[in-house]
């Protein structure tokens, strides 16, 4: 058992909402790390995104998504991370080796999703998934696969969108009896949907939300506080960071294109983040701490 394991469970089910920002790169990892969250998720979306230039409609394979979620660990600072395992791929047998070495990863737990392989992001059209009972013995692969029992095991079901809310309710049912430690239900519809939900499964249950993206999202853009009022125990913000970025890095190169344009230095010091304060962000105190303490110097 980790810390980061037993602090992420307790957090599960405190009756405070945990909030979880997802990261996918050192940059966003450092910077919730910073900022004091107490947990995070990786978002398997933002790791397609940002390493490969592809969509998330899984082309990661689980060799790049291990590796990533192994530096992302050591990025996070003892920030309590859930990996995203996507369908687990392939069946119960791939599972569980996937759970092992997500597991060995030092992450604190890992989410297995129900959809048919190769997946979608959850907000994408053309979902599918598979036999409820499949995902069953997947999860009970999952949960027989950890070496600790404070390794928490998130089931994620896409049935929502695809057979509706009832039949979203009975596979989260199904799942917390296969030994999920949270269940969360994508691209749920509306606000009784999510209630229904929270009160009818019997694991804590988690939901994604949005932020800033109305037009796009499937689910209705609710605070924090709404959805712990509603039973909800972990919500997460799975574009936040990866949506925020590439605005970001469009907005920087839409002013180089300008200045390059008219001839001239366009000064816009709220724009970029300053040298010293990457560095900062980026540990560099440290690499400092340790060239004091161990770099041999000339007499």
């Amino acid at each position: 058992m980790s810390q980061g394991e037993q602090i992420l469970r307790e957090l599960i089910n405190d009756s405070e909402i945990l909030i979880l920002p997802a990261i996918y790169d050192g940059f966003s990892a450092r910077l919730v790390a910073s900022l004091g969250f107490r947990a995070a998720c990786i978002s398997g979306a933002g790791l397609s995104e940002a390493r490969l230039g592809l969509p998330d409609v899984g082309i990661i394979d689980l060799s790049e998504n291990v590796a990533a979620t192994q530096a992302l660990v050591a990025a996070a600072e003892g920030v309590p991370l859930i990996a995203d395992g996507d369908t687990g791929y392939g069946n119960a047998v791939n599972v569980y080796y996937s759970v092992q070495k997500f597991e060995r990863t030092g992450a604190a737990g890992v989410m297995l999703e129900d959809q048919v392989e190769p997946k979608r992001c959850g907000h994408m059209a053309g979902k599918e998934v598979i036999d409820a009972n499949e995902m069953v013995g997947k999860l009970a692969a999952a949960v027989e696969a950890r070496s600790s029992v404070d390794f928490v095991i998130e089931a994620r079901t896409d049935a929502a969108g695809v057979l509706g809310i009832d039949e979203a309710i009975r596979r989260g049912n199904l799942y917390a009896d296969a030994g999920a430690d949270l269940v969360i239900a994508d691209a749920l519809l509306s606000r009784v949907d999510i209630a229904r939900f929270a009160a009818e499964v019997k694991a804590p249950v988690a939901v994604n939300m949005g932020f800033g993206i109305r037009s796009r999202a499937t689910t209705p853009l609710i605070s924090a506080r709404e959805l712990q009022d509603l039973g909800v125990a972990v919500v997460g913000y799975s574009r936040l960071l990866s949506g925020c970025a590439l605005r970001g890095m469009r907005r920087g190169l839409d002013v180089l294109m300008r200045s390059i344009e008219l001839g001239t230095v366009l000064e816009e010091p709220d724009l970029v983040a300053s040298f010293d304060e990457i560095n900062d962000l980026m540990g560099i105190g440290a690499i400092h701490e340790i060239e004091r303490t161990h770099l041999a110097r000339a007499d």
